[in-house]
């Protein structure tokens, strides 16, 4: 090694030194206040998330009020145990100038949590209207909770309004510095910088070129690099990633769309279901009322009349308004008395009518007009046609997690056969009923109510009977309409 070798490795090695040392010092100044300011922007960055975090929240609130499942639920829990964690990291800013309006954001916090959890307690109690005031209210919080958060802001940028000007200040120094280091470097390092950089950069170009088009959601362009390193199998494992990338967004959009129409068939279903329900009023039973009411006020005119007009009015009002709403026990047993009465006056002592009744039940939510024509089967089935008439006997029992109602008669009974059509919802047991609902209909109806297909049991025989039972569940799914 010669003497200009030697002083060539010399100067390369105090140029080396002296640009390690400048540029660590550089580097530490730089890191020290590029830390403070991290820290002041976390403060902001901390803000502005708790108003995001606030903002969809309510959207989540809304979505699960809207749509009470699981998932939606779970994404309300989320954000507010995300909300409360970030409320903790806000009180640690706490200092002079913003202790009263940060206790007071805080506060605000806290309110709309409570806001939030109130909400979520009445609807699943099915106060609905409670339920949107407060959902109300933790939209108002969330508003002020924006609000405050800019105030905040404010306080924060006046308060390290001096730090700014000086880290500016020295920025502008640190940039002036390192455009003269830059420059001495670059005279001695240009010509080897050029060699060198032409037989990375132009590879480089072309995959940055590819990264920007797939950014854009071109995946069906190849990516090509000629060359001989490691950015030739950095092109090739890009562009394996965008042919997986473009078949998982393809297998996605197949997927979404088959969902999508698999929820609309479902839901289309279940709303032609229950307008298919809705529309079977037989004016059957009318016109035999009317009749007897008639016959009735013929033959006297005594209050006993009044009250067989009013029962077949209450009775005619509840069949046409209730058939698309959730009733209590309570309504349906009162309206069924009505129909009783009714009957008792159309066939005398030929109906016999025993009740047995827990009183306990009378809360539990039933489908409207559900009992009725389960006891007009048992009327028609087992009164009308025999000229001494018929026994009837009806209850509702308390079997624990379950509302038990039966209906027994004494009537003809029915063949297995048929038992098994009216599982299968294959038979129309709706003829001569005065709302047109059957026992298949009641069925269908309490299946869709329920969500389950266990809901009635018929136990009969030919010439010994009928007793047919419905189960009730105290408490519904949740996400049951």
């Amino acid at each position: 090694m010669n003497s200009i070798q030697k002083k060539i490795w010399s100067l390369v090695l105090v140029a080396l030194l002296i640009m390690a040392a400048t540029w660590f010092s550089l580097i530490h100044y730089n890191q020290k206040m590029l830390d403070q300011y991290n820290n002041i922007l976390e403060r902001y960055l901390v803000l502005n998330e708790i108003t995001i975090k606030s903002e969809d929240t309510v959207t989540a609130l809304n979505n699960y009020l809207l749509i009470p499942s699981e998932d939606n639920f779970k994404a309300v829990s989320q954000n507010k145990e995300d909300i409360q964690t970030m409320k903790n990291e806000v009180a640690k800013f706490k200092n002079v100038e913003n202790e009263l309006a940060l206790t007071n954001y805080v506060n605000l916090i806290n309110s709309f949590l409570e806001t939030v959890d109130l909400s979520l307690s009445f609807q699943s109690e099915a106060e609905t209207e409670y339920s949107m005031t407060a959902f109300n209210e933790a939209t108002h919080i969330s508003n002020y909770i924006s609000e405050m958060a800019l105030t905040l802001i404010d306080l924060e940028l006046q308060t390290y309004d001096m730090f700014y000007r000086d880290m500016i200040s020295q920025s502008e120094e640190l940039k002036q510095l390192g455009i003269w280091l830059l420059l001495l470097i670059t005279v001695g390092l240009l010509l080897f910088t050029y060699w060198f950089s032409q037989r990375i950069t132009k590879p480089v170009e072309k995959l940055t070129h590819a990264a920007n088009e797939l950014s854009k959601g071109r995946f069906d362009l190849k990516v090509e690099v000629n060359s001989s390193d490691e950015i030739a199998f950095l092109a090739k494992m890009f562009d394996r990633m965008r042919v997986n990338i473009n078949k998982l967004i393809s297998e996605m959009h197949h997927q979404a769309q088959l969902e999508n129409e698999l929820q609309q068939s479902r839901l289309l279903l279940k709303e032609s279901q229950l307008r298919n329900l809705q529309s079977q009023i037989n004016p059957h039973f009318l016109f035999n009322t009317l009749n007897t009411l008639s016959k009735k006020a013929y033959m006297e005119g005594s209050e006993e009349t009044s009250d067989l007009l009013v029962s077949v009015a209450g009775l005619l009002r509840y069949n046409l308004k209730h058939l698309d709403k959730p009733m209590t026990l309570y309504d349906e047993v009162h309206v069924m008395k009505q129909y009783i009465e009714i009957q008792k006056t159309r066939y005398t002592d030929r109906l016999t009518f025993h009740t047995e009744i827990d009183e306990s039940c009378l809360h539990i939510l039933i489908p409207g007009l559900t009992l009725q024509p389960l006891v007009e089967n048992a009327v028609i089935y087992a009164v009308e046609p025999h000229e001494e008439g018929g026994i009837i006997y009806f209850r509702i029992k308390d079997e624990g997690d379950l509302v038990t109602i039966e209906v027994e008669d004494n009537g003809p009974g029915m063949s297995d056969e048929k038992i098994q059509e009216i599982y299968e919802e294959k038979v129309n047991t709706a003829n001569g009923h005065s709302s047109g609902i059957g026992l298949s209909n009641v069925m269908k109806r309490l299946r869709l109510f329920n969500g389950i297909e266990d809901v009635m049991e018929i136990e009969s025989s030919l010439g010994r009977g009928t007793k047919v039972s419905i189960k009730l569940l105290k408490e519904r799914r949740l996400g049951d309409k």
